[in-house]
């Protein structure tokens, strides 16, 4: 029993002086690991009468936790003082710069949307939205679609189950919207419930048709402006679309043209072109010809005035209101403002495209860009 007291002496004092992680631990292999002199002091019981061992053996285990304990507080000692070193001698040098982080992009779609409402925002148009499941009243009837139409074959509309709950025939069948000219007659229905014109709305969303091209998809973005009030002419509308194309292109000299067209919701009707170059090797310029001859054109939306029935169907009066309606392919305008020349690749989720053609998150579009 004195020889482990002596043991305990020896090896507190021998804890208690080392001054390093490494140090202490040696002397813990050395004490406690499979070949340490407590283990094999312990090897020792079994050569050892049984009232000697039982003695023995408690004081040793004894010896073994103290020991343990020992080393563990000296442990912590040491980390705490390793710790306050460090503390008092690092410098975190705080001028170095931050390393990158990835940013991601904002897709060109998205651009052009935020880019037209800054514009229409400008000019007083609200955004209004509206279901991509439509009715076919909503969709073609309100809207002046007759019977017959081409858009209201199979071939050309993504037709639904019919409702079964809904007992006006017209109401009941459903189909993916073909344009979102069907948000403006719900804008105007639930306006004329509760006040009377001015109407001044723009309206943005996918629309579907069965078609797949180069230039075509089956899905793809549109945008709607519709403005109703007393004494609303097609002056108006020309003046509304020529600022328009020239803030969207960031062209105060864009030529703008009005042809004649027909679409069933507007009577007059009109495609609007704007004009453009050609180069010597093919490419397009938007903006006008030195040389009247050289000048070309290309239509970007249909416009026209609402036509009356269209007004008779939101219960609007159409001899005491007027109003003007457009409607643009979101995808051909972007396409053609930053140059992107197939519009599948708008939907093929490819990153390395919309690294390429997107924009930057922290610079988004207002109207002080225009």
């Amino acid at each position: 029993m004195t020889d482990i007291a002596h043991l305990k002496t020896e090896l507190s004092a021998e804890i208690t002086a080392a001054n390093d992680l490494k140090s202490l631990d040696d002397i813990r292999v050395t004490v406690l690991g499979k070949k340490g002199r407590i283990t094999a002091l312990m090897k020792t019981l079994g050569k050892m009468d049984p009232e000697e061992r039982k003695t023995t053996g408690q004081a040793l285990n004894v010896l073994k936790d103290e020991i343990a304990d020992l080393i563990k507080s000296q442990e912590r000692a040491l980390k705490k003082q390793e710790m306050d070193a460090r503390l008092t001698t690092e410098v975190a040098d705080i001028t170095l710069d931050t390393r990158p982080a990835p940013k991601g992009s904002i897709h060109p779609i998205s651009q052009t949307i935020e880019e037209l409402v800054s514009i229409f925002g400008a000019m007083g148009f609200q955004v209004a939205e509206g279901p991509d499941i439509e009715d076919d009243w909503h969709n073609f009837t309100a809207l002046n679609f007759p019977p017959g139409h081409p858009a209201r074959e199979m071939q050309d509309t993504f037709f639904l189950p019919t409702d079964p709950e809904e007992s006006d025939p017209e109401r009941a069948k459903k189909l993916l919207r073909t344009h979102t000219s069907s948000v403006q007659i719900r804008h105007m229905v639930e306006t004329m419930k509760t006040s009377t014109p001015p109407i001044k709305t723009i309206c943005f969303g996918r629309t579907y048709r069965s078609d797949f091209d180069m230039t075509h998809t089956p899905m793809f973005h549109q945008m709607e402006c519709l403005y109703v009030d007393k004494g609303v002419t097609m002056a108006h509308l020309k003046g509304c679309l020529t600022d328009f194309v020239r803030a969207f292109f960031k062209l105060d000299d864009l030529p703008v043209r009005f042809r004649p067209s027909f679409f069933p919701f507007v009577e007059p009707g009109a495609e609007v072109d704007i004009g453009y170059t050609k180069d010597a090797k093919g490419g397009i310029k938007l903006g006008a010809a030195k040389d009247p001859a050289d000048q070309k054109w290309m239509e970007i939306l249909g416009s026209g005035m609402v036509h009356p029935n269209v007004l008779k169907n939101c219960g609007i009066d159409p001899d005491e209101y007027q109003g003007f309606a457009f409607g643009m392919g979101i995808e051909r305008a972007t396409m053609l403002k930053y140059g992107i020349p197939d519009l599948r690749t708008f939907f093929e989720s490819d990153v390395r495209w919309l690294e390429h053609y997107g924009f930057d998150p922290l610079k988004r579009p207002n109207s002080a860009q225009r």
